[in-house]
């Protein structure tokens, strides 16, 4: 049977292909989006938007900033356990952070982040001594560590309140309920699969060994703590009424924010949106919008322009040890003998 799916699988992608798949879906993602947005935001008056903006308490903005700025921090863990877990434990921690934040930060920005924050990642982690496929295996580790997360977060948060997620899919409660808990039986038998033995997947040079049973338990922890404070700085933006509890929110946005990631486009801009709107329409349109306009701000500009400016320093500052004869650009500015330092 398995033999049969794969030669079945291997013809659909030398015929058709999946990429094109994935491109047309993409499209069809965004298509849909587009027009919802167009619907939802008739009739919105930009003045009121602009007053619902001015309205925002400095006190909302800094706890959502603050909130935003853990999120940024534990996203440099997934860098982390993800050298560890290839075995690149010497790579300080430094550079994990330096190359989880960038990477990521550009990555939501400029869309298809598996390739953007890919090519950031390699630009750093080459500079001490990571070849191509290490740095793969990071992007995959990294990767894994966010789906697990979201995985978590969605069964969890689906099992206590099904109609976030109705609010979006139109999907009755009790499907989406149901589809939640065979998600959470699903990463319990992930968590027992990978407890009993160690687990390797891939084949020739590119073997990745799977955390065992506790580690992946810390990667869902990481996971769930980077989505809990992203949803918390949305959560502070969002209208105070009519009162919605936080696990509702919660749900809702990190299911627009994978609708935005799987349509590719940069920042998911216009897919998360609209499903921001749908979703939450009990709120008053110009004062949720002025909210999201708002969590773009401090999200997705703020931290893509740090990420700039600290990729544009490094590199100017990496051109000029050169040109003064310093330490070639190979394995970096750190001692090639990887020491944390």
């Amino acid at each position: 049977m398995y033999d049969r799916l794969r030669v079945a699988a291997d013809a659909f992608d030398r015929t058709i292909g999946w990429h094109r798949v994935g491109f047309l879906a993409s499209l069809a993602v965004i298509a849909a989006a587009a027009v919802v947005l167009w619907h939802t935001l008739q009739g919105i008056d930009t003045d009121e938007v602009i007053h619902a903006l001015r309205g925002f308490s400095w006190r909302d903005i800094g706890l959502a900033a603050g909130f935003v700025a853990a999120g940024y921090f534990t996203l440099t863990f997934y860098d982390e356990f993800a050298l560890h877990t290839i075995g690149r434990s010497e790579v300080p921690y430094r550079v994990a952070a330096l190359a989880g934040f960038t990477s990521y930060a550009v990555g939501h920005n400029v869309g298809a982040s598996a390739f953007t924050g890919g090519a950031v990642r390699y630009r750093v982690y080459s500079m001490h001594g990571l070849s191509a496929i290490e740095v793969a295996k990071v992007c995959f580790i990294a990767g894994f560590t966010f789906w697990l997360g979201n995985a978590t977060v969605l069964g969890l948060g689906i099992t206590w309140a099904p109609e976030a997620a109705s609010s979006i899919n139109q999907v009755p409660a009790w499907i989406n309920r149901t589809l939640a808990i065979i998600t959470l039986i699903v990463l319990a038998t992930y968590v027992g699969w990978v407890w009993r033995t160690p687990r390797v997947i891939g084949r020739s040079n590119w073997e990745v060994t799977l955390p065992g049973g506790p580690l992946t338990l810390l990667q869902i922890g990481i996971g769930i703590v980077d989505l809990g404070c992203c949803a918390a700085a949305m959560y502070m933006l969002v209208p105070h009424e009519p009162y919605i509890g936080f696990v509702t929110v919660a749900v809702i946005f990190v299911a627009a924010t994978l609708l935005g990631f799987a349509s590719h486009s940069p920042g998911g801009l216009g897919v998360f949106d609209a499903a921001m709107l749908v979703a939450l329409m009990q709120y008053d349109k110009e004062q949720l919008l002025a909210g999201l306009l708002l969590f773009r701000l401090l999200y997705y500009l703020v931290p893509f322009a740090l990420a700039l400016a600290i990729l544009g320093c490094r590199e100017l500052w990496l051109g000029m040890r050169r040109a003064r004869g310093g330490a070639p650009a190979q394995p970096g500015p750190e001692s090639a003998d990887h020491r944390p330092g």
